[in-house]
């Protein structure tokens, strides 16, 4: 039985209660077939061993999965046929896949546990759906994805309508964050056709790899195409990328987005730890504190709360910190001060009224533009030490205003500054072509700001325009490809350059001239220039002295021609 016990701890299961005192179990993510294998008793077994060694062998080599192109496919498909029966909104397509997915995976969830049952010749533990009949006389498990499946579309439309998801409203009572963005779930799939077809494609998709599940989800959310009324655009994925690894989080950090969206910063966080810290999901301390204390993201749109929670399932993090919040209009009492990390692309088109604006970042910054009050609130959130990655408009760089200079002011006299990334403006096209940089700072409260770093990005992988096209294969975007790049390819995706000579702020980087792609500026020459952290204000350019000839030569050229073109002329006429 120490086997067994020891394995049970490598690779125990988080559990959220249920309402009527059941719970429903979690597979500790990343380590799906382990779990199958615990689960099922075959713990001190050779085949159980066999799995173990696998799962840690998988913590500790992360293999990247690719979303082939049968599966891209597959996607599409659903897509089209959501398209075609009626549904346009690429917002409520994915929240209806999403619905669809819990439905699919608390059905696999119980039949872990009736596999555990049977392989131990013991009752079922946990029960998800219960047993009896539902308030409208349907039994439980006519809910489960394995059953109505297999229904006609007339059938499985009443049941999924009239039964599943008023059973999916009944989990918001239990407390766990995807329960709760679970209680206001509305099906509004329209025909039984649409959705016998959409059950068929998802039940080919294949969900059982936790990479493969998030690599799935994240193209997904690729297809949301539409910008917010309210500035909010997806940020592109090897942009987030970038900035965690400029970050480098780390296995005790508490990471924050105040504006998390579809929690891509929170994602692309956890997916860096388990690739640079296997110990993460080895150390039941750390293990714990990755599941239930690490990731926290605020978001006022219930439908982004539902979609970046289901995210977070997918890329195997059993209970976040997603919920629903208004950053700004809500006072941050037992909010201060308590996060390590903030990742964030905070939405900046638009002012809010002082009434409707938090009084505690009124205090920092007075002013009512979105992007000043979201760099406030980061502030107030981080620990001293604590560290920031977030995407600024470029308004916030050079702005005249007393709020905007006084908040640049406080960055790096009362904090230490430490990167200005300018990107190219079609990075968010074709969402919006607004011109935008990475902020990252540490917060102090005592200062600490020597030389700010800048570097000037000027190819991100893809072309500038709507279409976005990727300029290289795939292997070779991102911060961090495999292969080097060569000079021709780096000119294309500046991206690992830019981590590159980050890591060399303190040295190399000091040297360089400021007619180079990257520079540092000492802090008395931001106080002389106002705090002005653009970086064409201390980029300097080279002009070469063109030399023109003179007006006479010029005439006199002119005059040679037109005597050519006469004495041409007369030659012409008198071959006539």
């Amino acid at each position: 039985m120490g086997n067994a016990a020891q394995s049970d701890e490598a690779f125990r299961s988080a559990s959220f209660a249920f309402s009527g005192g059941h719970a429903l179990t979690l597979p500790a993510p990343g380590f799906y077939s382990p779990s199958i294998a615990l689960v099922a008793g075959i713990s001190g077994c050779a085949d159980g061993a066999r799995l173990c060694k696998d799962a840690a062998r998988e913590a500790q080599e992360p293999r990247p999965i690719m979303i082939t192109g049968e599966l891209r496919n597959q996607v599409d498909r659903i897509w089209d046929a959501f398209w075609s029966g009626g549904i346009s909104n690429p917002l409520e397509v994915m929240e209806q896949i999403t619905y669809l997915l819990f439905l699919r995976r608390l059905d696999d969830l119980q039949t872990l546990e009736e596999n555990k049952a049977n392989r131990l010749k013991q009752p079922l533990a946990r029960r998800i759906f219960p047993e009896g009949f539902t308030p409208k006389g349907r039994s439980y498990e006519d809910l489960r994805w394995s059953r109505f499946k297999n229904m006609d579309p007339r059938s499985m439309f009443a049941v999924i309508d009239d039964h599943a998801f008023p059973f999916l409203r009944t989990l918001g009572s239990d407390g766990s964050t995807y329960a709760h963005h679970m209680k206001d779930a509305r099906f509004t799939i329209p025909t039984p056709a649409l959705l016998g077809r959409v059950v068929d494609l998802i039940d080919h998709v294949p969900m059982e790899d936790r990479d493969t599940k998030g690599d799935l989800y994240e193209y997904m959310l690729g297809k949301i195409a539409s910008a917010g009324q309210n500035g909010q655009f997806r940020t592109p994925r090897h942009i987030i990328q970038l900035m965690v690894e400029l970050t480098e989080p780390n296995p005790k950090d508490v990471i924050c987005d105040p504006a998390s969206g579809t929690c891509g910063f929170l994602v692309a966080a956890g997916e860096f730890l388990r690739s640079h810290h296997p110990e993460i999901l080895r150390d039941a301390k750390l293990r714990d504190h990755f599941h239930q204390r690490m990731f926290h993201g605020y978001d006022f749109d219930n439908t982004m709360l539902r979609i970046g929670s289901m995210n977070m399932l997918l890329h195997g993090v059993e209970n976040p910190d997603i919920t629903y919040r208004d950053s700004l209009a809500q006072d941050h009492a037992g909010e201060d001060e308590k996060y390590t990390l903030v990742l964030a692309n905070p939405p900046f088109a638009g002012s809010l009224d002082y009434e409707g604006c938090a009084k505690d970042l009124l205090s920092v910054v007075k002013t009512k533009k979105t992007e000043l009050l979201f760099l406030a609130l980061f502030l107030r959130l981080l620990k001293p030490g604590g560290r920031a990655a977030v995407i600024v408009p470029d308004g916030v760089l050079f702005g005249s205003s007393k709020a905007h200079k006084d908040l640049r002011r406080m960055l790096v006299e009362d904090h230490k500054l430490d990167a200005v990334i300018s990107l190219p403006s079609g990075v968010f096209k074709p969402y919006a072509g607004v011109t935008t940089a990475i902020l990252l700072f540490t917060k102090t409260n005592s200062g600490g700001t020597d030389f700010v770093w800048f570097y000037d990005v000027d190819a991100d992988g893809w072309s500038l325009d709507d279409k976005r096209q990727p300029l290289l294969s795939d292997d070779k975007l991102g911060p961090v490809p495999p292969p080097s790049l060569t000079e021709e390819e780096q000119k294309k995706n500046n991206l690992p350059d830019v981590l590159a000579r980050f890591r060399q702020r303190n040295g190399s980087e000091r040297s360089r001239p400021r007619t180079a792609q990257s520079f540092c500026v000492p802090k008395s020459d931001l106080a002389a220039q106002g705090y002005d952290l653009s970086l064409n204000r201390y980029k300097e350019v080279i002009h070469q002295e063109v030399k023109h000839r003179t007006p006479q030569e010029i005439l006199a050229t002119l005059a040679q021609l037109e005597t050519e073109i006469q004495q041409g002329m007369k030659e012409l006429g008198g071959m006539v």
